[in-house]
């Protein structure tokens, strides 16, 4: 279990970085692809930079990285939010999005694929979000991640017979520096939220984590095309994020 090589977009922070460092343990070689290099990144991680907002360079980093490795496991992690009420969304939001959460994730796969398909085995993960299922000021963030969902599904028709499963992580409120640019660390909404949750508590990286590991797991195999809320009962439904 440990001759496999995962990609981890945005793994130098974050979920990533947690989801990352978990992996290496198992004796996996990881590779995140990020914005900027992390100085504290743990050892073992091999680092790429790349914007995926831009798709020329999306598309270099993933020839670049299929080039040089067998990869085995992709998780598509890297994400950002662009908060706005409905007055406010721009098409351009809609097109950065559809670029990071969507497109990005597209063109990597597609770099990845001929490796996994001659293996004959792949897992192929996605950090989505409960704000798929609707949330104040997220239009193009709630659009492009309940897209990933109906995008998975397709591919897990699709490379299933090829050893290949497609899955989908949707986090609720994570404690991370995402959740924090739009609810002030410590603060009295922060609480608030946290209280509203059926479980009482945020999320934190290792909560996302542990689902990625099950998904990621070669014995997983009989899973595909599925989306896991880990959000803290926060998609039953009567709780506002």
């Amino acid at each position: 279990m440990t001759d496999f090589t995962a990609v981890i977009t945005g793994g130098n922070k974050g979920i990533g970085a947690d989801l990352a460092r978990a992996m290496l343990e198992r004796g996996w070689h990881v590779v995140s692809i990020a914005r900027h290099i992390a100085e504290d990144a743990p050892e073992g991680l091999e680092q790429v930079t790349a914007d995926l907002l831009d798709p020329a360079a999306t598309a270099a980093v993933a020839q670049d990285i299929a080039a040089r490795h067998q990869v085995t496991h992709f998780i598509h992690n890297a994400g950002i939010i662009l908060p706005n009420l409905i007055e406010d969304a721009r098409p351009d939001d809609l097109q950065a999005l559809t670029q990071l959460h969507l497109g990005a994730a597209l063109t990597l796969t597609q770099a990845f694929l001929p490796a996994m398909k001659a293996r004959g085995f792949g897992r192929i993960l996605f950090n989505a979000s409960r704000a798929a299922l609707g949330a104040r000021t997220r239009t193009a963030y709630s659009a492009s991640k309940a897209g990933m969902i109906g995008m998975a599904r397709t591919w897990a028709l699709e490379l299933a017979e090829h050893g290949i499963t497609v899955n989908v992580i949707a986090p609720g409120p994570v404690l991370t520096d995402n959740f924090w640019g739009i609810i002030p660390q410590g603060s009295a909404q922060e609480r608030d939220l946290a209280a509203r949750l059926p479980v009482g508590r945020l999320g934190t990286p290792a909560d996302i984590t542990r689902a990625f590991l099950f998904f990621a797991d070669p014995d997983a195999g009989f899973i595909t095309g599925q989306t896991l809320y880990v959000c803290g009962g926060a998609s039953i439904g009567g709780v506002p994020i």
